[in-house]
């Protein structure tokens, strides 16, 4: 029942008058996101802790368990949980693979806890409890669990006090234990669902390498193919990258085709943009035959295993005017009044080689299960990470549909969401399923901005459900600080991209120090989005052996492999930020110093109450080892005075002792 007008033109709702309605209140549920609209992400084969606030009314004993199980599964997992204080509970399960969880709590009265903690109270009294314990003898026999090894503990029990009289037979630990597995649950409440996503390791850790699978050829001017993108595997996989990120391997149009440094009108050589996806050779599911054909990409796809890396696909829901989808469905398109399909644009810029399919037609159903299948399609190819280009810019529906559809049948696939957008749109596409995000990292440079941004990122609840991914450079964008090609900056900026973050990326070229840009912009000039670019990787000057000592560290430092678990340290120059990152079972901890001025520079690195460790056995630091060179320092009034030379080395790393 709902109690309503109370007052004039007021309805409102009042708690149910039912007497046997709900006893408990469940408040503060952690982890969960949006009050459970959205899935809590975390991975596979790790312990989830659980916390919650639960009471009742009056002075009852309370008993609680957390309940769990995948959530295409009928039977739900059971795990007590534990009393913390002040009405807080503490419970925790482990999701044993990668897919979509569900986590409830129940709660109900335990009348036998509640029966000896005042028999305890009235015996510390002083009062006679002769009467007590007689109910309790009867409370034992009301409750006997149902489980024979519980069972026989409860009867003995029964059957001592009634030959002894000795009401301390029922305060015994064992029969207390052996009461929790009653079956007797008084006043049972749930409280509501909270979904969780369990994810493969990937999910949370990787160093990213985007290729232009056509600027791989050795030859100048000529076309790359996948036979060329596969002779630099070994190279890659040795630096340390686990991801190779290619951008989009699909035909290129011909309408309307872009020329060099994005020229509205192309030369015949030019090879256009190839976010321009589609032509007579195919679409989304097709592959530029200039790269090879579908046999070279899973040739590869099974290269990269057999180094250790995936093959992540850059997929863009957009459209050259020659798609073949124009011609099949031409109502998945808006036209304009004089018959024309407006070309894409995001005022002022124009994208004239490229159509965006209408979300809102009257076949968006059909719409949606194509480019479903597209993913599905690749899936079978061996790809199962993507990066979405643009998605704020479609649906979110659609997305979060998507997402589940595909997932649902493959839980390992991981989504990369490639959105540079407000903030809160953002951290809305995280929340609907996407696996990881990108970040406004490339424009965090200051130590201020980067502590806020970290720390906003790595606070409740944004870290419940934002994994960022650092990349430092992309296709698109070349940030105003690399555009003077200074070797140290490049070296500071991957350095901060790959400990801040778990995920972190490079753009192929950022290892040669490129640099150049189109003058007063944030874009590169003769950018491979439009033209082939013929590189030689050993170029001098190059940092690859840098981004290499970095991707081993972080390999052997499962610290560096997680975001969450991270601290700023005081430092006294305001030009150097420094931090301490935990592994997620605590056995590993790293501490980093990062020069942000080129200048060399000496200052005190403190760690002021910083503790390492599991749980249960956390202390201060007291040594730190260079990772680098392995020399040992004692900390000296919980800091080390530290010296940097960002021209040799801008990025300092220890591994912290206790």
């Amino acid at each position: 029942m709902k109690a309503e007008r109370l007052f004039s033109n007021k309805t409102f709702e009042s708690s149910p008058s039912d007497p046997t309605g709900p006893r408990f209140r469940f408040e503060d549920i952690f982890p969960c996101v949006d009050g459970g609209r959205y899935a809590v992400k975390r991975i596979a084969g790790e312990t989830v802790d659980v916390w919650a606030d639960i009471f009742r009314d009056g002075h009852d004993v309370l008993g609680a368990a957390l309940l769990w199980r995948r959530q295409d599964a009928s039977d739900w997992q059971r795990e007590d949980m534990a009393f913390v204080d002040n009405d807080r509970w503490h419970g925790h399960f482990t999701p044993p693979e990668p897919g979509f969880y569900i986590f409830e709590i129940e709660a109900w009265t335990d009348q036998y806890g509640t029966w000896r903690k005042e028999f305890l109270a009235k015996q510390k009294a002083g009062q006679d409890v002769a009467l007590e314990a007689r109910e309790g003898l009867d409370l034992l026999r009301q409750l006997m669990p149902a489980e024979d090894g519980p069972r026989a503990i409860v009867e003995a029990a029964v059957r001592k006090f009634t030959e002894t009289d000795d009401a301390a037979v029922l305060l015994d630990e064992w029969l207390a234990t052996a009461m929790r597995q009653s079956g007797a649950r008084p006043d049972l409440n749930r409280s509501m669902p909270v979904p969780l996503v369990a994810d493969r390791e990937r999910a949370r850790a990787g160093a990213w390498y985007e290729m232009v699978p056509r600027s791989q050829s050795t030859v100048p001017g000529q076309h790359g193919t996948f036979q060329d993108c596969i002779a630099r595997i070994p190279e890659i996989a040795a630096l340390g990258f686990d991801v190779l990120y290619l951008t989009p391997i699909h035909p290129v149009g011909r309408t309307n085709r872009k020329g060099k440094n994005n020229a509205v009108k192309s030369a015949p050589d030019d090879v256009g943009s190839f976010y321009a996806v589609g032509n007579e050779h195919g679409g989304h599911d097709a592959i530029e035959p200039a790269l090879g054909t579908l046999d070279d990409f899973r040739a590869l796809v099974a290269a990269c295993h057999q180094h250790g890396m995936e093959v992540a696909l850059d997929i863009a829901v957009q459209c050259s005017p020659d798609h073949p989808w124009l011609k099949q469905h031409p109502h998945w398109f808006k036209r304009r009044p004089d018959g024309t399909i407006k070309y894409a644009e995001n005022p002022p810029k124009k994208y004239e080689d490229i159509v965006n399919p209408d979300f809102s037609c009257d076949d968006s159903i059909g719409l949606w299960i194509a480019l479903r299948d597209v993913l599905l399609f690749w899936i079978k190819q061996g790809v199962r990470i993507f990066r979405i280009d643009n998605p704020h810019t479609k649906p979110f529906p659609f997305w979060e549909w998507t997402i589940r559809e595909v997932q649902t049948r493959d839980p390992g696939v991981i989504f990369l969401a490639e959105a540079f957008t407000r903030p809160k749109v953002m951290k809305a596409l995280a929340k609907l399923g996407f696996t990881q995000s990108y970040t406004y990292f490339t424009w965090r440079t200051s130590k201020a901005e980067l502590q806020e941004y970290l720390s906003e990122l790595t606070d409740y609840p944004e870290r419940e459900y934002y994994r960022p991914n650092f990349f430092v450079t992309t296709p698109d964008i070349l940030p105003v600080q690399l555009q003077t090609g200074e070797t140290w900056l490049f070296k500071a900026r991957a350095a901060l991209a790959a400990t801040l973050s778990s995920n972190y990326g490079i753009y192929n070229g950022f290892e040669l120090i490129e640099y150049e840009p189109l003058p007063g912009r944030e874009e590169y000039l003769h950018s491979e989005k439009y033209e082939i670019r013929t590189r030689d990787w050993n170029k001098p000057g190059n940092i690859k052996d840098y981004l290499q000592r970095i991707n081993m560290i972080r390999r052997d430092n499962p610290a560096l492999l997680q975001t969450a678990n991270l601290n700023f340290l005081q430092t006294n120059d305001a030009n150097v930020i420094g931090f301490i990152k935990q592994s997620v079972d605590g056995t590993n901890a790293v501490a980093v110093a990062i020069a942000l001025a080129k200048e060399p520079r000496e200052f005190w690195l403190h760690f002021g109450d910083a503790q390492i460790g599991p749980p249960d056995q956390r202390r201060p630091v007291r040594e730190l080892e260079n990772l680098v060179t392995g020399e040992r320092h004692l900390l000296e009034w919980n800091g080390l005075r530290v010296r940097i030379d960002p021209n040799a080395d801008p990025a300092i790393l220890f591994r912290c002792h206790v």
